[in-house]
């Protein structure tokens, strides 16, 4: 019989080599007619049944082994059937995966064969559909070394016989419509490389994956699109006020009575965001929620850049997070790590046996510091890969903006690395040119396709114009974090008070530059780890004078230029050094010195909403003017924020040392009336009360302004000045 498959096809089938299934199974036009062939092992019968479940005619076992084939009799054009299989446990009425065509459309498959589709998360990964009526999901991965990559999962008892899958040359994508898989089950695909090596990969582009240690991914539906936001865009802005809250969902709060268990993202929400809406942040960071395999990494080694983690509930239970927050008038930053990923087996890592997301090198493919791969920028499907998970989160789950983690990893090819252990680029230079690139496009996709969100680039070198559109030479980034002003001041504030003025000018230098990108101030939970201790235990003195400098200096940086960025704990001046293991000590609230840190951040950030002069001009020289940056002996630094409107103003003045100092004459723009609006030294902070009277009248001029005030600085205290009066 001719139709009959040749020994030669069906041992590769049996032994998962063959390379194209869809050209031998399921129905076939042949000499004799139309053909039908099916692999089932162990089934002991298969019959073939139209739609309306009429027998057609039963399959002969052509191989003992499972292989089924016959001819259909009375019929020459192709038709719509199923499969009743017969196995020891009984008789099940199967849709045949090779009855159906391709899922992948031509333009589709173009898109992705030049690395330009912008989403390429619609087209691979899993999508549930119909197709002729039958329901089922469709599955696409990108591998275009593999010899073979089969589909397996709940659904075919991980098999990898059973459903080899279509390979797209023009693109390097193998896909395969599975009638009958259903939402939320597991799945990998078996990767035959080109060596006949075997080994089961988790889904790229992955939406969602099972809780650690399991690693496969399991099947879901694209989040809705989430529509561009006016609001969204307006808090966002760079004259808008910025206050962010970071966050690591696992340790914010635990359940005692549930074993410290972490909270669920729904939990979270009920939580979470009021307490952060009560305490006056705009906006919410979270630490990677990427699926990441390992708990210590804090999510910063990433495996699943689509799924959100499933510690703490569903893609839905997350999305659920995220609304809630935006209905309470709160952003959300999701931390984002391009940079680098984790080589675990089930990962990205040589995904199809060689490397197709990494650089082979590892001299620019591996990063020593954290034993992880790099992303190869200069390919466009990886590229796209990466680019199209930023537009993902904003996109499908609202994300307001995207803190780009370690970027100056991978602006430079030297990072970290000695000697001869790096690969210059095409001209000679230490600058990732592909990885510089990247950054460019990123941005400019973001910005001009999500034009309401934000990227933030945490970069500690002086690589020029990271704030800067791509158009004028720049990366592109909305924001950087100002690392420089970070361990200026953090290293100003751990010395006793009287060896300051020996380092005055650790406060007033980041003035010098404050106006060369659009800066974040971070105190971020890499200031509170690794031993470094608490910010609040890092503070000189007793315990009185511990939670004075802490105070004075939270209203230095509020007042300072550039938005404001504080990690979880912070807020009430957590004692010990944070860890991902256990809850923030919450008790602590019991004792006022702490209860007061949080009710001056609550104060802070209202003062910092209400106040345009705060917050409205942080990227303009015009918006800051020193009144005295000079005044070392005293360790007092007197300085002035200006807003948008002519004579709106507010004075601060900052004293750093135990001592009060009455009488201290301070120059200020115009005449009138003044009043204290915030002092850090208040008995509502826990702090000695010392203060000003309600209001008080300027005087003569000094230190080169024409009027001034006479005043009582309370000790380790800011104080915050209005013009309430002509």
């Amino acid at each position: 019989m001719p139709y009959l498959l040749d020994a030669a096809a069906r041992d590769a089938l049996f032994d998962g080599d063959h390379t194209d299934p869809f050209a031998v199974l399921g129905l076939h036009e042949s000499d004799e007619g139309l053909v039908i062939r099916t692999f089932q092992p162990q089934a002991s019968a298969v019959t073939v049944v139209d739609t309306s479940g009429r027998k057609l005619v039963t399959l002969p076992c052509t191989d003992e082994r499972g292989f089924f084939e016959g001819l259909i009799p009375r019929r020459k054009n192709r038709f719509a059937y199923r499969l009743l299989v017969t196995w020891a446990h009984g008789q099940f009425d199967l849709e045949d995966a090779y009855r159906f065509g391709p899922s992948l459309g031509d333009m589709d498959v173009w898109l992705l064969a030049e690395g330009t589709h912008t989403r390429p998360y619609e087209k691979l990964g899993t999508h549930p559909t119909t197709i002729d009526g039958v329901g089922g999901v469709a599955f696409a991965v990108w591998a275009p070394n593999a010899q073979r990559v089969a589909l397996v999962g709940d659904f075919n008892y991980w098999d990898g016989r059973r459903h080899p899958m279509r390979f797209r040359p023009e693109c390097g994508v193998w896909e395969i419509f599975m009638p009958g898989a259903q939402i939320g089950q597991m799945y990998k695909y078996e990767i035959r490389d080109q060596n006949g090596e075997i080994f089961l990969k988790s889904d790229p582009y992955g939406l969602t994956m099972e809780l650690r240690p399991g690693t496969a991914s399991k099947v879901a539906r694209l989040p809705a699109w989430v529509e561009p936001s006016d609001a969204r865009r307006k808090a966002n802005a760079f004259n808008a006020p910025v206050s962010i809250y970071e966050v690591h969902l696992g340790s914010w709060k635990r359940v005692p009575e549930d074993g410290q268990r972490w909270l669920t993202y729904r939990e979270l929400a009920d939580q979470l965001i009021p307490y952060v809406e009560d305490l006056g942040f705009t906006h919410i960071e979270l630490m990677p929620v990427n699926e990441h395999p390992f708990d210590a990494s804090w999510g910063y080694q990433p495996l699943g850049m689509y799924a959100p983690t499933s510690r703490f509930g569903t893609p839905d239970d997350f999305r659920h997070l995220i609304d809630t927050a935006h209905r309470a008038g709160i952003g959300i930053i999701l931390d984002w790590v391009p940079g680098h990923f984790p080589s675990d087996a089930h990962g990205l890592a040589r995904f199809d046996g060689t490397h197709l997301y990494e650089h082979a090198d590892p001299k620019e493919g591996f990063h020593q510091d954290w034993n992880t791969l790099i992303f190869n920028y200069g390919r466009n499907e990886v590229r796209n890969y990466l680019i199209g998970n930023a537009l993902y989160w904003i996109e499908r789950y609202g994300i307001d903006g995207l803190r780009v983690d370690a970027v100056a990893s991978m602006l430079y090819r030297d990072y970290s690395r000695k000697e001869g252990e790096w690969v210059p680029n095409r001209f000679g230079g230490r600058e990732n040119l592909e990885a510089v690139d990247f950054l460019k496009r990123m941005n400019e996709t973001v910005g001009s396709v999500r034009q309401e969100a934000i990227t933030i680039a945490e970069e500690s070198t002086a690589f020029p114009a990271v704030t800067r559109p791509p158009s004028d030479g720049g990366l592109g980034f909305h924001y950087k974090w100002n690392m420089g002003w970070m361990n200026d001041t953090l290293s100003y504030m751990k010395l006793d008070p009287v060896h300051r003025q020996y380092h005055h000018n650790k406060m007033t230098f980041g003035l010098m530059y404050a106006w060369h990108e659009n800066f974040v101030l971070p105190l971020s939970h890499d200031e509170v780890v690794h031993g470094k201790g608490s910010l609040l235990s890092r503070m000189p003195g007793d315990a009185w004078q511990q939670f004075a400098n802490l105070r004075a200096y939270y209203a230095f940086m509020w007042a300072h230029p550039g938005k404001k960025l504080l990690f979880m704990g912070c807020e009430f001046g957590q004692g010990r050094e944070w860890t991902h293991e256990s809850s923030l000590d919450w008790h602590l609230l019991d004792v006022d010195w702490h209860r007061g840190v949080q009710s001056l951040v609550r104060d802070l950030n209202q003062v910092y909403k209400r106040e345009g002069a705060l917050h409205e001009q942080d990227f303009n020289e015009a918006g800051f003017s020193w009144i005295n940056a000079d005044d070392t002996a005293n360790s007092v630094y007197p300085f002035i924020r200006h807003g948008n409107s002519p004579g709106d103003s507010i004075v601060v003045i900052c004293n750093f040392t135990p001592l009060p100092r009455e009488g201290y004459r301070v120059g200020v723009p115009e005449a009138g009336q003044y009043a204290e609006i915030l002092n850090t030294d208040s008995r509502y902070y826990a702090g000695s009360d010392v203060g000003n009277p309600p209001q008080y009248t300027t005087e003569e001029g000094c230190n080169g302004q024409p009027h001034s005030l006479v005043l009582t600085l309370p000790p380790l205290a800011t104080i915050y000045l209005k013009r309430v009066a002509p």
